[in-house]
């Protein structure tokens, strides 16, 4: 008996086809059975399907004689499944790598409960969307289980077949089936969610839900949206005959009439000239089920209930126009105000530059206000040590306020103060563009960080790759460039880079990178406490995995390998530690299974760690694609792995500097079955990995020497000289600028 039972209902699908099934064939976890149910498909899918049994005896079809319709082609897979739980998929939709693995072992820690929910992501025709509406519910549940009835807010979660696994006993105990028609999902999710004694969640994805723009049902105008209407008659029936389950009426009756509601206000649902009748069935439902002393819900979907009662169509109608007009206008106010209050701060700090520059005033910011970071905070430190009369305030976004180290003097964007600090600083330090509303004071000092040394194309150089520069005004981040005096770099290739990609007023000063004086520096001990603190067992080798994003991707996030079979091929004395690319650290990424990876102990996920350099000297080795942490990871002289096994696409879609996989700092994976190879038999660490890395940091580390932040700081905000024991390099006017940094002051 398989520990699964998957059931595909299959009808015209043949361009998705494939890609469904594969992603179930390919999951790692193998002991379930594919029963895909074709529904007399007309198109070539029954020649998919009969391809795929042929090849893999997990997969068995059932040719249908007529067509059903997806709820009977369910129950028609029903009566052939064998497992112990009973998933259902959409042969247009397809599960996430892992899923089934993580579903085991979610199932297994949660003793079997009758229901196990997990999340999805919507995936549009033009891309990838963001996180589900139920994602913070899947999170409040924990690891535990609970039922309906104690906590009656599971209800709102996405009432569909596939996102759940039903135990096969329970499902067949209950009669739980589908009826024909539209949104045959609703009354046997219902059902089964108040008949469960014990439901669990999982906070990952595991179906991406396709959202197609022609061909599906729920999105094609006309009479069968009121199929909704038999549906829910027929969980109020079945709630008649179970008076055990009266406290579940009120429940449902606002979960119908909300469904309901919203398929009402579809526009590629119910027609214009089929919403009178519609809103009548609706009221007609309202009217024979009203629970007694039923409550609305707040808000407007609660005032639309009340409606029901008592106005007829036109006055909903009215009050639903009203209501519209209402937001447009309000969202219309908010513009102007924004707009008003952008006038008003530029009046302010306008207003606020005539007063004299402080001489010992320093702004500093890091990667968009998020915190104390990077080259910025580095440059920081070292002033606040060797030039403590210098004050250093940071601009810090609201919600990282609370994340500030003690003793750090800051300032909100916007606020009053911000203007002032911003009008009256002459050392600005950043690591991104300031804001085009702020101006550059003459004699102020523009210090340019940047974030890394350069391998994707920057800037101007975006201008040939329209895919990767989609959303960033070319022009503009150059206009707000002109304003740097100094651009900080750590070797010769990042000067002539940022040269050519940002053709601006600056001088290149080969400083090194600031954020690397504490890799150079770095003890024997060094990230021990750090790893610590991330749970590493002592003794264990840490392999750390940073992916960068993909342009060619909406969203940015491709999963390139399944983390769970990484971490587990790695072998016993390892631990596998992500950390994801910034800015894919609030998006679908994690909850695509890096999230539940972590909290049951296969990997570490420290994307949340704020200072990327711990990280950095708690690994023993660095694996990656295309992320800049290589470089600033050489400094450490310890193995990097590159991964890149889509290099192809990635250069062609965002560009590239020179070729990674033809310079690279140690050995290069094409494939996953090469990159498990390289560490299953010693390769990674061999002598041609540390001889390639010895060439890589000649190259890229030549200007980190652990003293960067300090020559910042002596020779840009102090006016002095570093000894010359140091070696210190010295400025490289770029080729649109005129000054040295002799006159910086």
């Amino acid at each position: 008996m398989p520990r699964f039972s998957i059931i595909v209902p299959v009808f015209k699908v043949q361009g998705y086809l494939r890609e469904c099934l594969d992603s179930v064939l390919g999951q790692s976890h193998t002991d379930f059975e594919v029963i895909a149910v074709d529904d007399r498909s007309p198109d070539g899918c029954p020649a998919i399907l009969d391809e795929y049994a042929e090849r893999d005896a997990r997969v068995r079809v059932l040719h249908l004689p007529e067509n059903v319709g997806l709820g009977r082609a369910r129950n028609a897979g029903l009566e052939q499944a064998s497992g112990d739980y009973v998933l259902f998929l959409d042969s247009d939709d397809h599960y996430t790598p892992g899923l089934l693995t993580a579903v085991a072992a979610h199932l297994e820690a949660t003793g079997d409960p009758d229901i196990l929910v997990f999340d999805h992501v919507r995936t549009h025709w033009w891309g990838r969307g963001g996180p589900s509406t139920s994602a913070d519910l899947l999170a409040a549940a924990g690891t535990g289980t609970f039922n309906v009835r104690e906590s009656p807010e599971y209800l709102h979660l996405f009432l569909v077949a596939w996102n759940k696994a039903y135990r096969r006993d329970f499902f067949l105990k209950h009669e739980l089936r589908y009826a024909p028609g539209l949104y045959e999902d609703a009354p046997v999710t219902y059902r089964s969610m108040v008949l469960a004694d014990r439901i669990a969640c999982l906070e990952r994805i595991g179906v991406e839900y396709r959202q197609r723009r022609q061909g599906a049902i729920t999105k094609t105008p006309g009479r069968r949206h009121f199929d909704i209407f038999p549906q829910y008659e027929g969980l109020f029936a079945f709630l008649e005959e179970r008076p055990e389950l009266a406290w579940a009426r009120p429940l449902l009756f606002e979960r119908a009439l909300d469904h309901m509601l919203f398929v009402l206000a579809r526009e590629d649902r119910v027609t214009p000239k089929d919403r009178p009748d519609f809103y009548r069935e609706i009221r007609s439902f309202h009217a024979r089920h009203l629970p007694e002393g039923f409550i609305p819900p707040d808000g407007w979907r609660g005032r639309e209930m009340r409606l029901l009662a008592t106005a007829p169509y036109a006055s909903y109608a009215m009050a639903r126009g009203l209501r519209d007009l209402r937001r447009a206008a309000g969202s219309g106010k908010r513009r102007v105000t924004r707009a008003a209050s952008e006038r008003a701060q530029r009046a302010w700090y306008a207003a606020r530059s005539k007063l004299p520059r402080d001489p010992h005033l320093a702004v500093y910011s890091a990667f968009s206000h998020r915190g104390v970071l990077g080259d910025p905070a580095a440059i920081h430190a070292k002033a606040r040590e060797i030039a403590p009369h210098l004050k250093g305030v940071w601009v810090v976004r609201e919600d990282a306020v609370d994340a500030l180290p003690p003793g750090i003097d800051f300032v909100t964007p916007g606020s009053r103060r911000y203007h002032e600090v911003m009008a009256r600083a002459t050392y600005w330090v950043n690591n991104v563009n300031w804001p085009g509303t702020l101006a550059k004071r003459p004699g102020s000092v523009h210090i340019h960080t940047h974030q890394g040394t350069p391998l994707k194309y920057m800037a101007a150089d975006l201008l040939t790759k329209p895919g990767a520069r989609h959303g960033f005004d070319v022009p503009k981040m150059l206009w707000r460039a002109d304003r740097w005096d100094y651009s900080l770099v750590a070797n010769r290739h990042s000067e002539l880079v940022w040269e050519r990609a940002y053709p601006c007023h600056f001088t290149s000063l080969r400083t090194g990178s600031p954020r690397n004086d504490v890799l150079v520096n770095a003890g024997p001990e060094a990230g021990e406490a750090v790893r610590a603190r991330l749970g590493v067992p002592e003794g264990h080798t840490v392999v750390l995995y940073a992916p960068t994003r993909r342009e060619y991707r909406r969203g940015g996030h491709v999963d390139r390998f399944d983390l769970a079979r990484f971490a587990a091929d790695l072998g016993p004395g390892h631990t596998l530690v992500v950390r994801l690319h910034p800015s894919l650290a609030h998006g679908t990424a994690r909850g695509m299974g890096l999230a539940d990876l972590h909290r049951r102990g296969v990997v570490i996920d420290a994307t949340d760690e704020p200072h990327v350099e711990d990280v950095l000297l708690a690994s023993d080795v660095l694996v990656t694609d295309y992320s800049a942490l290589m470089f600033d990871y050489a400094n450490l002289d310890r193995p990097i792995v590159v991964h890149a096994d889509d290099w192809g696409a990635y250069a062609a879609s965002r560009g590239a500097y020179f070729d990674i996989t033809a310079d690279a700092p140690g050995h290069v994976s094409r494939s996953y079955r090469e990159l498990a190879w390289l560490f299953a038999s010693g390769t990674w660490r061999d002598g041609e990995s540390a001889r390639l890395r010895e060439g890589f940091r000649e190259r890229f580390c030549e200007f980190d020497d652990g003293r960067a932040a300090e020559r910042v700081v002596r020779m840009l905000m102090l006016g002095e000289s570093m000894p010359e024991e140091t070696g210190a390099p010295g400025a490289v006017p770029a080729p649109a600028g005129e000054r040295s940094f002799t006159d910086a002051r």
